[in-house]
């Protein structure tokens, strides 16, 4: 009999395991190898085991024995000279003779090396010989110190499913246990695999505690998949569970980045009721979503209760307020707030406070100001980083001036800040609005030369150019281009191409992109389906430019004055004008200003089929001013198509709606009933109209 199989069937398994269960255990778990030559040389063994007892008790201090395993000093011993096996019958060894400490001294010395750090049975036996001792905690301990060794060369699967067998040889996992495999496994990326985890613990009896719960969700934040999130922090918060403070700063953060401010909001008023002070952070943190939602009366109000709180707000409190009013518009306000900071004893501007007030201000195109900050911030001894140099360039080149943008980038780079992709993106974007394709190109092509990399929005940009300049050729190389570059085009991207694919009238391609965009997970936006709808309109499809209307609601989609204004001009184009007053009808009630070309579009198809009632109906709904210049516009077209006498009706309405009457309408209508020969109506109107002279005479008088 080996030395191992000795020392396992005497120190490791002496009661708990039956000899058929032993014989397996060792086979599958801790078998060695039948290439060895021979078996493991004892004076080895023996010389480690005392070596390992002497390093121990020498750094042992008596009333310190059995409390920590030290990593023991065994210099004189090349842990490549033990084999494998021999490391088994050492740890084992020493668990039974010298007692664990000493074992967990060896333990860890040779986890140390290459050699035995990811040797599986090496951390099986330690286990297992602790278990003999009685020792359970020191067990977790080695099972969990081989999950994360093992995971670190991708394969953290097998170690945690030894974890769970282990169970079987009475090393019931712990809740400690748990929370570490989920810790590891969900800092991998294996957040999926850690869920599975969770629950497969809890059905072996492993009773989970507010970390185990908080990891799952911390796991799923900083993924961005915050319904996972919201799924498990319910899950907390339903069993009495409550968050940290630094993780809850992580919760709010994450859910107000992808748009879940309310939720967020909620989750600060839940979590304050069950006994957590939010602190500075909270607050700050919870005041920088609402302000990025627009909600900055909320905000404030948030900050008169921080500050009822006990908290002062501090320099990112403000400047969230400032980043929040300059977005909303509200830039002099914004001013004031900043001007605050500037005289405050205890909290100056930072750099994020200047560039965020440089963005309100470029936002408005007031560059002088912007400009005058910059200079203002180098005097306050703050150096512009590149976030602060691409915002003021981005303003720049929204209005054409490129000559300065030029040189800010070059400023950027003599003073160590290289411009990133967002400082390229910024330019070409303003080079393709302002028709520079081939500059924009060229500045990308230098780009590349220096290390750069094109990301979404900079295919997007481009792609969008092609697709106004209908080269869907051109458009499709790029799209293609960003996908085998590894970038995953987003809605955004998708919607580009099919609005683009929907004015050609290439619906085939359109509804190709549109599936894709489904398989990917994309949500399709109000946009999508817009294009999509005016697509089959174009082409005279009004089934499917329904069908894809009433999809709309399924992707939280409302539609909007274009989308009814399309269906509406498909309607009547097949003169289906019962259908489309429904729907124009249906867009007023909800609260919807149909376009002018939606209204004359309609009014006018009713006038063509002389039903002056329903072309009125039409207009009556809207608002004195919309109706005045709409009913101008018809009178006009119907001129022009020579369909005087309906465009008469309108015309008298119009004197009593508004006065004076437009001269523009007025020549065209007596040049087309002159050309009619309706000169009875040129002579009503003119009566009408010095009819309605005197009267405003008198009552000026």
């Amino acid at each position: 009999m080996s030395p191992t199989l000795s020392i396992l069937r005497t120190h490791v398994f002496p009661h708990r395991l039956s000899q058929p269960t032993l014989v397996f255990t060792l086979k599958s778990l801790c078998y060695c190898s039948s290439s060895s030559s021979s078996t493991p040389p004892l004076n080895m063994v023996k010389r480690v085991c005392s070596l390992a007892c002497d390093s121990y008790y020498q750094q042992q201090q008596p009333h310190m024995r059995g409390f920590s395993p030290p990593r023991l000093h065994l210099s004189s011993i090349d842990p490549h000279s033990i084999t494998h096996d021999q490391s088994l019958t050492i740890v084992a060894s020493l668990a039974a003779d010298a007692g664990s400490m000493v074992a967990l001294g060896f333990f860890n010395w040779a986890i140390g090396c290459s050699k035995f750090r990811h040797f599986m049975r090496f951390y099986i036996v330690c286990a297992t010989s602790l278990m003999a001792n009685g020792n359970m905690e020191r067990a977790h301990e080695v099972m969990q110190c081989m999950v994360r060794n093992f995971g670190e060369i991708g394969k953290v699967k097998e170690a945690v499913e030894i974890v769970i067998e282990m169970q079987n040889q009475g090393l019931v996992p712990s809740t400690q246990t748990l929370n570490w495999v989920v810790k590891v496994t969900s800092e991998m990326g294996l957040v999926e695999y850690a869920e599975y985890l969770f629950e497969e613990m809890c059905v072996r009896g492993v009773q989970p505690d507010s970390n185990s719960y908080r990891l799952l969700v911390i796991a799923y934040c900083k993924m961005g998949n915050v319904l996972e999130a919201n799924r498990w922090l319910s899950a907390m918060l339903e069993r009495g569970f409550v968050v940290d403070n630094a993780s809850f700063t992580l919760i709010i953060s994450r859910f107000c980045e992808k748009g879940f401010v309310t939720r967020a909001f909620w989750y600060f008023r839940k979590v304050s009721d069950m006994g957590l002070k939010p602190n500075l952070i909270n607050f700050t943190s919870m005041i920088e979503g609402l302000c990025k939602r627009g909600s900055i009366k909320q905000a404030f109000e948030m900050l008169e209760e921080m500050v009822g709180k006990g908290w002062k707000p501090n320099v990112y409190t403000h400047t969230a307020l400032i980043d929040g009013l300059c977005k909303k518009g509200w830039t002099e306000k914004a001013f004031r707030l900043f001007l605050k900071l500037v005289r405050s004893e205890n909290h100056k501007p930072n750099v994020l406070t200047y560039t965020a007030m440089i963005s309100g201000y470029c936002r408005e195109e007031k560059l002088n100001r912007a400009e005058m900050l910059l200079t203002r911030m180098r005097e306050q001894g703050l150096v512009p980083n590149t976030n602060t140099y691409t915002t003021l360039i981005d303003g720049h080149c929204k209005v054409g001036n490129f000559g300065r943008a030029y040189d800010l980038m070059n400023l950027m780079s003599a003073e160590g800040f290289s411009p990133n992709v967002f400082t390229y993106n910024a330019i070409v974007d303003g080079l393709c609005k302002k028709g520079r394709v081939q500059e924009a190109y060229k500045l990308l092509t230098n780009g590349f030369h220096n290390g750069l990399e094109a990301d979404k929005v900079t295919y997007t940009i481009l792609i969008s150019e092609h697709c106004k300049q209908a080269d869907t050729r051109q458009a499709l190389v790029l799209f293609n281009k960003m996908v085998k570059s590894g970038i995953q085009p987003d809605i955004h991207s998708y919607t580009t191409l099919i609005a683009a694919f929907c004015r050609e009238k290439q619906m085939k391609e359109s509804e190709m992109f549109f599936h894709e965009a489904l398989r990917s997970g994309l949500i399709p936006t109000k946009k999508t389906y817009t294009s999509m709808i005016c697509g089959y309109c174009r082409e005279g499809n009004l089934s499917l430019a329904l069908k894809f209307f009433h999809r709309m609601s399924n992707h939280g989609c409302v539609p909007d004055g274009i989308t009814y204004g399309a269906l509406i001009s498909g309607l009547c184009k097949q003169s289906k004008l019962d259908e489309a007053h429904t729907l124009y009808d249906a867009m007023v009630e909800k609260g919807l200003t149909p376009c002018e070309v939606t209204r004359i579009t309609l009014a006018y198809e009713y006038c063509k089929l002389d039903d002056s009632c329903s072309a009125m109906a039409v207009l009556e709904r809207l608002e004195k001013k919309l109706w005045i210049r709409t009913a101008n516009t018809l009178v006009r077209k119907l001129c022009s198509e020579r369909k005087v006498g309906m465009a008469a009706l309108f015309f008298h309405k119009l004197i009593d709606m508004d006065h004076p009457v437009d001269r523009v309408t007025l020549a065209a209508f007596m040049t087309a009933c002159y050309e009619s020969n309706k000169y009875a109506l040129v002579s009503d109107l003119s009566s009408k109209i010095h009819k309605e002279n005197r009267l405003a005479v008198k009552v000026t008088k």
